[in-house]
């Protein structure tokens, strides 16, 4: 015998392998996977894990539900279920995400970004990932005497700037425009416009999807017109899925983000940005740039700095340089230094 068909019989015996993977295949409830679709899938994966439906059943049954919490359609409370053949497997809805035990970095970086998501995702999304959060919580406790666990409580994310509360978005709406992205249907909405007040029934075409700030967007072209749009999930007050597929018109997103309505942009280019900065914000500005090209000079006779930067002619830019008030003085462009006084003007004018 070779020393390939000896080590292709050794991972045949030994269960282990599979089971990480068959672990893996199976889904949480209520979504579910046949035997024999389980079976196909493994030989999918490696021909090694070649199995009889007969084993695989008594490996379901036995151990690894056991260990697992696996949930199986021969228990289901619907007697119809019951009789189907053959037998469907999945996770019970709040059972712990199974294999593999995650690494202790997988589980900071988990624990990290909960708080983050929990200020994007609606309650309904985050409660599925509510079993990974636990798995990696659990895995920081069990160090919680060494340098993880201190790590773990000492480390915190935090917004740049006022975070608003999130929007609230219905759950039911948030799955079903989850469902039309990723299987390309078409959406029926009730959408609330913010200009005019009401809501309007429409057919959207869903192209993507953007997280900006405490809001979600779902970028899409209605119904018999060709310009995308976004469209506020806060304000989809109905979402029905058809089964129509929707039009994608070889949309790509890095190429509609510059130009959307996201940060309106004032011109078609970039400005040359010239400004006198206070010397704090200067230090700030030499860790973090706010371009690859910016240059800083210093002044004579001040403490003061001179910076040189190059950006997108856009609303973000300017609002962010408004928020800096006494901190900067604005020399070029005219356009954007006469445009600070203006509002500088009409702000003193309502006190």
């Amino acid at each position: 015998m070779s020393v390939d068909q000896k080590m292709s019989s050794r991972k045949k015996k030994d269960p282990t392998r599979r089971n990480v993977v068959l672990l893996r295949l199976i889904p949480r409830y209520p979504a579910s996977i046949s035997t024999v679709q389980l079976r196909d899938a493994l030989l999918q994966e490696d021909p090694d894990f070649d199995i009889s439906p007969r084993s695989l059943q008594r490996d379901l049954e036995g151990m690894l539900n056991g260990r697992f919490n696996l949930m199986c359609s021969k228990d289901h409370e619907d007697a119809a279920i019951r009789r189907k053949r053959p037998y469907r497997w999945s996770y019970e809805p709040h059972a712990r995400a199974g294999a593999p035990v995650m690494s202790s970095a997988e589980a900071l970086a988990l624990c990290l970004s909960e708080n983050h998501l929990r200020h994007l995702l609606p309650p309904d999304v985050m409660a599925l990932l509510g079993p990974h959060f636990s798995d990696a919580h659990s895995r920081i406790n069990g160090q919680i005497s060494g340098g993880h666990g201190r790590w773990a409580q000492r480390v915190r994310s935090i917004p740049n700037g006022k975070a608003l509360l999130p929007a609230v978005v219905d759950g039911t709406v948030w799955n079903t425009v989850a469902e039309a992205l990723l299987h390309q249907r078409q959406l029926q909405v009730d959408y609330l416009s913010r200009t005019k007040g009401e809501s309007k029934r429409m057919t959207l075409h869903p192209k993507g999807l953007v997280s900006r700030g405490p809001a979600s967007y779902l970028i899409a072209s209605v119904s018999g017109y060709q310009d995308v749009r976004h469209f506020a999930l806060h304000r989809i007050a109905q979402a029905s899925l058809l089964d129509i597929r929707s039009d994608d018109d070889g949309f790509e997103m890095d190429h509609y983000l510059p130009g959307a309505a996201f940060t309106p942009r004032q011109g078609s280019g970039n400005i040359e940005l010239i400004a006198d900065i206070h010397p704090q914000l200067a230090w700030t500005l030499r860790e973090t740039p706010l371009c690859e090209d910016q240059h800083l000079e210093a002044l004579e006779a001040t403490d003061w700095v001179r910076i040189h930067a190059h950006l997108p002619d856009d609303q973000e830019n300017f609002w962010w340089l408004y928020s800096l008030g006494d901190n900067i003085r604005v020399l070029q462009p005219s356009g954007l230094r006469e445009a600070i006084l203006d509002r500088n003007q009409r702000v003193i004018s309502l006190y």
